[in-house]
């Protein structure tokens, strides 16, 4: 039997792409646009981008109706992509595990709050697209509102705690690569208080029916688009 010889080393497999790192833009971006809260999310930009023009006095007051009907059907727009989105926060309350008594209430508060406030925004678009009575549009937005006010009230505090976990974790981390993750996970918690807080100014804004201190359309509009952009990044990282 002839000598096979000594074995041959076995070649070590390439390493696997780092995800979203030199990927190719346009199938980064057909796979953003797949998912409804991309689309979602351009939309938003796009609606308070024409709400902090409006709120410009510099604006030619002949492109005014044109951006005053454009938020008007991108808000109805926006309205529409959430049907049965509520269905995500009813899976998040039957899937959660709280650990105690406050645990709970904070997951209550969180998803409960959040998941009204979609399965009323679909009264609410039913209601401005004719099939329910407009009558009811003013009563619907309202309680919408308070849930979503809610439910931020919820998130904030959940995500502030994990927040401050996250960061004693770091403290008694050494390895770099590890390090590297947690700091990014840090970033971007810290990164989705900042938009539930910018939406949380604008829910406080609807229930209190755009009266009162801090609900000027400049700030309003501003808080939009902050919210917006931080989670067009948010999304664009995770597809």
């Amino acid at each position: 039997m002839a000598d096979p010889g000594p074995p041959q080393p076995t070649p070590n497999p390439s390493p696997p792409p780092k995800r979203n790192q030199d990927r190719d833009f346009l199938l980064h971006l057909e796979s953003y646009l797949a998912h409804r809260d991309g689309v979602d999310k351009l939309l938003k930009i796009s609606r308070y981008t024409a709400k902090l023009l409006l709120s410009s006095s510099s604006l030619p007051k002949t492109l005014t109706p044109n951006l005053k009907s454009f938020d008007s059907s991108v808000g109805l727009s926006r309205k529409a992509f959430r049907l049965g989105k509520f269905v995500q926060d009813l899976n998040s309350l039957r899937l959660s595990n709280p650990s105690s008594p406050s645990d709970l209430a904070l997951v209550l508060l969180a998803y409960g709050g959040e998941g009204v406030y979609y399965f009323i925004e679909q009264l609410v678009w039913l209601s401005k697209t004719g099939l329910i009575s407009p009558n009811y549009a003013k009563k619907f937005s309202k309680i919408s509102a308070w849930a979503e006010l809610i439910g931020y009230v919820g998130s904030i505090t959940m995500k502030v705690r994990d927040l401050r976990e996250l960061r004693l974790r770091l403290e008694l981390v050494k390895a770099d690569e590890e390090r590297g993750k947690l700091e990014e996970k840090v970033m971007m918690k810290t990164l989705s208080i900042v938009q539930d807080l910018a939406d949380a100014v604008m829910a406080v804004a609807d229930v209190r029916d755009g009266k009162g201190a801090m609900t000027g359309p400049t700030l309003m509009a501003s808080a939009g688009l902050v919210s917006a952009v931080i989670s067009t990044h948010k999304n664009w990282k995770s597809c």
